[in-house]
């Protein structure tokens, strides 16, 4: 008995040893810089964790490699969440097996390498079964807008990316990529879920996806990659929010919010998309679900305010390429579309995509136990090529919807009922099956980090403090140098303001009279302001005189960096004047350069008057390869008088489908005079070239040059209303697409006297399309 007393005691002792021996092992400790975390990674032995002190770590290149097991992981972490930060060039590779990464928050820099961070060291040492969680990557950005890279590069198998925040990719290059291009790298097995990926803007080119699994050059290899609860909040970059190039990928309870474009199957078959939500709240171009390929499912998914077209409905079924290689359009064949659920969802499109190459419409797939309400557009669907090869079955639509498939599609009465979820739920006595939204479905709340702000810190303009400046000399480029993000500048009613200095614009400003009588600015360099990476700027009832400025080629009132600018910006002008703009050279109002890219230009209200060039050309993106200057330009209620270039040139080369703009709106303008120069090169009032949605009504040219288009790239949307060309050259457009024509006058506008307001017997009175005066309105 003693005997085995002793034994039992000793098999205590020496457990408690290796226990504590294993502990000691098992803590790397706490590492200083990159020569102690590089010690650390050589040492490192299963269940050892490796922890990065507080602070910033600039320019650290990681390598972080080693053999973990599933029992005992290799982790790297942080002393403390929140006050670790990688900035300058810094990145991280992962390759080895078991290796956990959490806690890492990359900013204020960009990856000298194609990745921030990698599942691998090099094509031949990867990631596996490794885990990335509770990281960080904020804007870190390269601040060349058109260098690409790769924020997360994903290799190997069965690794897994959870609960991380990505926000704000503002350069060339997809978010997030699954790799298949080693065979290594394919039959994955990789979840990625309940991630954050927070706003992407508008990038202007292909290029912009948040997400992509595979390529075109690996489309038929499995990948089996399940992406499920993450959460993509206004991830916009271009028409391709995931791009789906492999085969065998699930995608799951996802949340797409106000994402303007769709979850695409681009490439590869056998694709599950189920109980997904997408939430468009009306905005433009938001979308669902695009199908292209074999044997896609698309089930149980939930869809809300939508209202893109073309590429970007709700849903889209598209047209193929007969015997198609994997890498262009590959038929839709045997894929569903089964109980899913439309709320006020403008456009559901079939067959889309249909022309001389995509000839083969969609062949033995169904339609079928699906809702469609909406409360304001009768027909949500449009087909553009033969649907027999689809099967309709049980759908229903709302008692007021209209459809002109013949069969497989029921009104009933349908009631909104808000769930506890807050998500509206379609009910109707007819409407068997309960429509639910799952429990797993992400939400801003479980996607992410905890410890990582969420918030939006985009400063909106006019959003800040007022500052009135007196007038004089350099004052408003003085007091922007101590203005904030969104402050309103307010100039002396019927002040002079002189700019010796150029007034750089790097955070969003107002400049505002106040006052009925516009202050005035004159200006002695090429340019009055220039906005710089981060700037946005507004102008509200202030004049432009170009007298005093110099006679150089290349000025203008505003222009934008000359550098490449990372931040998309903004440009509002309303009721101002400009004048007097006339040198040997061209005097432009705005000049933009490559590189930059404007969500908006607006123009409204304002009067040009006897200028020696352009009110703006943005055709700076040249290499046709689908880039351009500015998503969305309006003009409207402008006179332009005496203006020798063009009003407006607007440029998108190239063929590429994956973006939707720009966005074109010119309406109730008076162009007089306009485009007659010798050095306008466009030889027309306005130059459109590959414009995709175009918007031009109520307008009068009135002894001007024309109006000229070309039209490329899928199905642009041109609709010409109720224009007067009078002694001016006429409409001319070019290319094979189709345009929407109605109202071309050759009238006499009959101006009252020296104005641009039209007399009481003019006969373009009440001609609009909108039943106002054609030319300017009050």
């Amino acid at each position: 008995m003693k005997n085995q007393l002793k034994f039992l005691v000793l098999a205590i002792v020496l457990l408690t040893l290796t226990f504590s021996c294993k502990n000691e092992e098992s803590n790397a400790g706490l590492v200083e810089d990159v020569s102690e975390f590089n010690e650390a990674v050589k040492n490192a032995s299963p269940g050892d964790v490796i922890t990065l002190a507080n602070g910033v770590w600039n320019n650290a290149e990681l390598v972080f490699e080693g053999k973990g097991t599933a029992e005992d992981p290799i982790t790297l972490t942080v002393e403390e969440k929140g006050k670790v930060t990688l900035e300058g060039n810094s990145n991280l590779q992962l390759a080895g097996e078991y290796l956990v990464v959490e806690g890492l928050v990359f900013r204020n820099g960009y990856t000298p390498t194609n990745a921030v961070i990698s599942f691998r060291k090099n094509r031949e040492e990867m990631a596996n079964n490794s885990r990335l969680t509770e990281c960080v990557i904020d804007n870190y950005n390269n601040p060349e807008r058109q260098v690409q890279d790769y924020w997360i590069t994903i290799y190997g198998k069965n690794n897994r990316i959870d609960h991380n925040h990505i926000v704000g990719k503002k350069n060339l290059g997809v978010t997030m990529i699954v790799g298949l291009d080693t065979k290594e790298s394919r039959a994955n097995n990789h979840q990625i879920d309940h991630n954050y990926f927070g706003p992407r803007p508008t990038y202007g080119n292909n290029g912009g996806e948040t997400l992509r699994i595979g390529t075109s050059h690996h489309a038929l290899e499995n990948s089996n990659t399940l992406v499920e609860s993450n959460y993509f909040d206004r991830t916009n970059g271009e028409h391709e929010i995931i791009s789906n190039k492999a085969c065998q990928n699930t995608f799951k309870y996802n949340t797409f919010f106000e994402c303007t474009g769709t979850l695409t199957m681009r490439h590869g078959n056998e694709t599950l998309v189920d109980g997904n939500v997408f939430i468009g709240n009306n905005k433009p171009s938001t979308g669902g679900v695009r199908i292209i390929n074999e044997t896609q499912t698309v089930i149980n998914n939930y869809h809300i305010g939508l209202t893109g077209y073309r590429f970007r409905g709700a849903f889209v079924m598209m047209n193929g390429v007969p015997n198609s290689p994997p890498n262009r359009y590959v038929p839709v064949i045997d894929s569903k579309l089964n109980n899913n659920t439309f709320i006020n969802c403008e456009h559901i499109q079939l067959c889309a995509g249909s022309d001389a190459e995509r000839s083969q419409a969609p062949k033995t797939s169904e339609i079928s136990g699906n809702i469609f309400y909406n409360e304001n557009k009768k027909d949500i669907f449009t087909i553009y090529d033969d649907i027999s090869g689809i099967t309709f079955k049980d759908n229903f639509l709302g008692i007021n919807g209209e459809t002109s498939i013949k069969e497989g599609f029921e009104n009933v009465d349908i009631t909104l009922v808000k769930n506890e979820q807050g998500f509206l739920i379609p009910t109707s006595d007819k409407i068997k099956n309960k429509i639910t939204i799952s429990p797993k479905v992400a939400t801003k709340e479980n996607t992410g980090t905890t410890w990582y702000s969420k918030e939006d810190r985009e400063v909106a303009l006019n959003s800040g403090k007022a500052i009135q400046v007196a007038s004089g000399i350099n004052t408003l480029y003085d007091i922007v140098k101590t203005s904030e993000p969104g402050d309103i500048i307010e100039l002396e009613e019927g002040g002079t303001y002189l700019i010796t200095k150029a007034v750089k614009i790097n955070h969003p400003l107002t400049f505002k009279t106040s006052g009925n009588k516009k202050a005035t600015v004159l200006f002695e360099r090429m340019m009055a302001f220039e906005i710089q990476d981060g700037g946005s700027l507004s102008l509200e009832n202030v004049a432009f005189d170009g007298t005093k400025s110099p006679d150089y080629a290349g000025n203008s009132v505003i222009s934008t960096s000359k550098n490449s600018m990372i931040e998309n910006y903004k440009l509002f002008i309303d009721n101002c004047e400009f004048k007097d703009m006339v040198v040997n050279h061209s005097f432009d109002v705005l000049r933009v350069s490559k590189g930059t890219f404007a969500d908006t230009i607006s123009i409204q209200n304002s009067t040009f008057k006897n200028i020696s060039g352009h009110i703006t050309a943005l055709d700076k993106e040249t290499d046709d390869i689908g880039a351009y200057n500015v998503e969305y330009f309006i003009m409207k209620n402008n006179t332009v008088t005496d203006l020798q270039g063009a009003a407006l040139r607007l440029y998108r080369g190239g063929k590429d489908e994956s973006t939707f703009g720009p966005f074109l709106e010119v309406d109730h303008n008076v162009f007089n005079n306009v485009g007659h120069g010798k050095k306008n090169k466009y030889e027309a009032a306005m130059s459109l070239y590959g414009v995709q949605v175009n918007a031009i009504e109520n307008n009068i040219f009135n002894e001007s040059k024309g109006l000229k288009m070309h039209l490329v790239v899928g199905e642009p949307v041109v609709d010409i209303l109720n224009n007067n060309f009078y002694k001016s050259d006429k409409l001319f457009v070019t290319g094979d697409q189709k345009y929407n024509v109605e109202n071309l006058w050759s009238l006499n506008p009959g101006f009252d006297g020296d104005t641009f307001i039209l007399s009481e017997n003019s006969p373009l009175l009440g001609k609009g399309t909108d039943k106002l005066n054609l030319g300017t309105i009050n």
